[in-house]
């Protein structure tokens, strides 16, 4: 992943140290962090613990049998510092000096691994923050789990159903990002309210939704009041393999009647300017774009392949920004009426369909007062959820619950998901060995070439009469 100025990321695993500094002066000068405090927050997914410090904090880490050592050099704590609760992975903190240094111990859930990253003060001030984040053993997660006994007419069995067809296949991952926070409150309405605290409540109320819809799952950027460089914020999405990025934010005007909802999605000089930019940073195409890395390619090929998977996220942006925005409308009016175009920081992920959504206008004394709503939030929040859902439901990614879904309302089963039990001489896929997705500039021919089957009996399995496809459908593959 790039370098970046104002936090470090890394990757602990048990029996691995990381050392690190953070520092804003020359390296031969340190000076005392004050340890102010320590947060916690367990969600679903994984559980994020923030130490708060006044200073430039250097650190070592090591995670071995269910603790997590944390050593802060030439550190003190502050009067009222005191240890955290348990909380999810957490299980316990105790802290202690050791000479002129600190020490943190956390006891932590034993198959639990860490990722640790520092946030830097914004605009020069002393605040810093050391983010650990423990997810569970990786095998344990994106399971989808079907209930045993369950009427075979109900709705909530045909999803279980889908479940098993899947047999372990993963979960969309949709990354939701809480506009602004911390130091950075963002717009302000006539009444006082913050931008930060509008946009955290949309986000977790769009990601309690998300993780309760079968085969989705929501990884929040922020999900407490703390301040993430806006690179950061997109690059979460692409270390958590997000097949979508979602930012929240509510939109402000000089003018008190501005009103309405919008969607933005990366305008092509966002995308051209971006692709510079990576094609041009050695340590980004070393990074993976779309599975492939770009640093062994010449400059052409890079060029191309990076175009071609730009332009297939921002077409995927711009279908879900119109289903998200068409959502929103059946709650009120609309800022424009149609999907909106810009250079925003966060929508810039090369590989990630990313979208930023302007619930309403803060400035506005009316829509401020719906912003403070919580019912009208999970109204926002439920608008968005259903344009999303509509997304993944129209253009399933191949592997994925909705992928099962698909083939399940086609009358079809994935041979990867047959199960291993069956006779072999019976075909448990009916025909068909796999599902594609038709991208950008493909054919019926140059498919049916691909997989090596007729056009025909490519037509035949999925019941077309004409010699069209659009971008994005879902085709059944004959076995032959």
């Amino acid at each position: 992943m790039p370098a970046m100025a104002g936090y470090l990321n890394s990757i602990v695993r048990r029996g691995a140290m990381v050392v690190a500094a953070v520092a804003v002066a020359p390296v031969c000068a340190v000076h005392a962090a004050n340890l102010e405090g320590v947060r916690v927050w367990a969600g679903p997914d994984y559980t994020r613990v923030v130490v708060d410090a006044v200073g430039p904090l250097h650190y070592k880490i090591r995670q071995k049998d269910g603790e997590v050592l944390i050593d802060l050099a030439d550190s003190r704590f502050s009067r009222g510092f005191s240890d955290p609760a348990a909380q999810g992975l957490l299980r316990g903190m105790s802290h202690a000096r050791v000479g002129k240094d600190l020490q943190l111990t956390a006891k932590v859930h034993p198959d639990s691994h860490l990722k640790s990253f520092v946030l830097e003060p914004k605009s020069g001030g002393g605040d810093y923050r050391l983010v650990l984040d423990l997810y569970p053993d990786s095998t344990a997660a994106g399971h989808v789990v079907a209930a045993a006994s369950v009427p075979a007419h109900s709705s909530r069995a045909s999803t279980q159903q889908a479940a098993a067809l899947l047999n372990g296949q993963r979960a969309v991952v949709v990354a939701i990002d809480a506009g602004h926070g911390g130091k950075d409150s963002g717009a302000r309405g006539p009444s006082g309210t913050q931008e930060k605290n509008v946009t955290l409540a949309v986000a977790r109320d769009l990601a309690a939704m998300i993780n309760r819809q079968p085969g989705m799952k929501a990884v929040l950027t922020r999900d407490s009041d703390f301040y993430i460089p806006l690179k950061q914020r997109y690059r979460i999405a692409r270390e958590n393999n997000a097949d979508l990025f979602v930012s929240i934010h509510a939109d402000s005007f000089t003018s008190d009647d501005a009103r309405g909802s919008s969607v933005w999605v990366l305008s092509p000089r966002g995308k051209t300017s971006e692709a510079a930019r990576w094609l041009a940073d050695r340590e980004n195409r070393a990074d993976l774009i779309g599975g492939t890395t770009l640093d062994d390619k010449d400059d052409g090929l890079a060029k191309v392949l990076l175009d071609l998977q730009q332009g297939w996220a921002m077409q995927a942006s711009d279908v879900v920004a119109s289903n998200v925005l068409k959502a929103l409308a059946q709650l009120g009016p609309t800022h424009r009426g149609y999907v909106e175009k810009a250079n925003f920081v966060v929508l810039r992920s090369p590989d990630v369909p990313s979208i930023l959504v302007e619930t309403a206008f803060i400035s506005n004394p009316a829509e401020e007062r719906k912003l403070r709503d919580p019912a009208h939030q999970k109204r926002l929040a439920a608008a968005v959820m259903g344009g999303v859902k509509n997304y993944f439901e129209s253009a399933p990614p191949p592997g994925t619950w909705f992928a099962a879904q698909a083939a399940q309302r086609a009358g079809v089963q994935l041979a990867s998901a047959a199960k291993p039990s069956a006779p072999s001489t019976a075909r448990a896929d009916a025909g068909v060995r796999d599902l594609h997705k038709v991208n950008r500039g493909e054919s019926l021919g140059s498919i049916a070439r691909q997989y090596g089957v007729s056009v025909s009996a490519l037509k035949s399995a999925n019941r077309m009469s004409g010699d069209t496809v659009q971008a994005g459908a879902m085709l059944a593959i004959p076995a032959s």
